[in-house]
């Protein structure tokens, strides 16, 4: 939304509005890498005790975005595609029943070493879901969860299409001799500006759940209300506190503690 200024008053300073702007319910799209590395165990144990791979993880996370992005808005949808070598459509009905989303989630499994991944496939299928959300008066957005270190995705899409906005959850391993996730995190912002109607944000990890649901929390984010990721400060460690708030009026400072 834009500010706008608006008639002078006194003292000469302008009084600045909001320019109304509609704000779209969303049709959400989450596209999840089947490839082999999804299987990859991460520091996180589940309730069985054992560790929880990636794809678990993202389970959870996925299913947390879900309810907590309906008790914003119940008229948001949510459909499933994954990603192998391609992308293919797992439910390709949007809808806002939870356990619809449950049935979706609970039939993904991993595939073997994929190689490549294209994801042309996937702005296609994107780009045509999208014109009907416009259609309707809303908006797609993509959220892609990439797994693999070492294989740079690549599509093929016209620079003056963007059709869609395009998130993307990273989850690699620790660079080393045989994988380069700095390379394929670079390859994966470089698409996301390439594409993505409205700002769109990446993040990346390789460690546990607890930082997977923070970001995506972050990406809860409505699309038409975003800042630059650049300008992103959240969220914050509750232990760094402004020095303009460590004292105030002489008053004794409260260690706060991060646990």
């Amino acid at each position: 939304m834009e500010a706008v200024e608006g008639e002078r008053v006194a003292g000469g300073r302008g009084r600045y509005t909001l320019k109304p702007t509609r704000i779209n319910s969303e049709d959400i799209m989450f596209c999840i890498d089947v490839d082999s590395e999804s299987m990859v165990e991460m520091k996180t144990t589940g309730p069985s005790g054992r560790p929880l791979t990636r794809l678990d993880a993202m389970k959870q996370a996925i299913l947390l975005f879900i309810n907590t992005k309906l008790s914003i808005n119940p008229d948001h949808r949510f459909a499933f595609a994954v990603l192998s070598k391609s992308a293919s459509w797992v439910r390709k009905e949007f809808s806002n029943e939870v356990e619809s989303a449950v049935t979706a989630l609970r039939g993904l499994s991993a595939s073997s070493s994929c190689g490549q991944a294209d994801l042309t496939h996937l702005f296609r299928m994107a780009a045509h879901v999208a014109k009907k959300s416009h259609a309707q008066n809303r908006i797609l957005r993509v959220i892609l969860v990439y797994c693999r270190s070492s294989v740079r995705p690549h599509h093929q899409w016209p620079m003056n299409e963007k059709l869609f906005t395009l998130d993307v959850m990273y989850l690699h391993d620790k660079p080393g001799p045989d994988n380069c996730p700095q390379e394929v995190y670079d390859s994966l912002v470089d698409i996301l500006e390439h594409v993505s109607e409205y700002e769109g944000y990446i993040h990346e990890t390789g460690q546990g759940l607890r930082l997977i649901l923070r970001y995506m929390s972050i990406l809860l984010a409505h699309p038409q209300q975003r800042c630059t990721q650049d300008d992103l400060d959240i969220p914050k460690s509750v232990t760094k506190r402004s020095p303009a708030l460590d004292s105030t009026n002489g008053e004794e400072n409260v260690p706060v503690s991060s646990q």
